[in-house]
């Protein structure tokens, strides 16, 4: 049963994380390395502050 939970919560995060990057513009593959730990912690901070190619070029947005 603990296993099952798991793989579910493991499942949901990949899942969420891919939806966050297609709205960002990024692709959707990055979001395997939610899964290599130390690796999982730098790319959430290069994605935070990287630029996204979503963004609307007219518009004043603070980054």
């Amino acid at each position: 049963m603990e296993a099952f939970l798991i793989a579910v919560f493991v499942v949901f995060v990949l899942w969420l994380g891919s939806r966050i990057l297609d709205k960002a513009g990024l692709h959707k593959t990055w979001v395997f390395c939610l899964l290599i730990p130390v690796v999982n912690i730098i790319m959430i901070w290069v994605f935070a502050f990287s630029r996204w190619p979503n963004l609307k070029p007219n518009v004043k947005q603070d980054l």
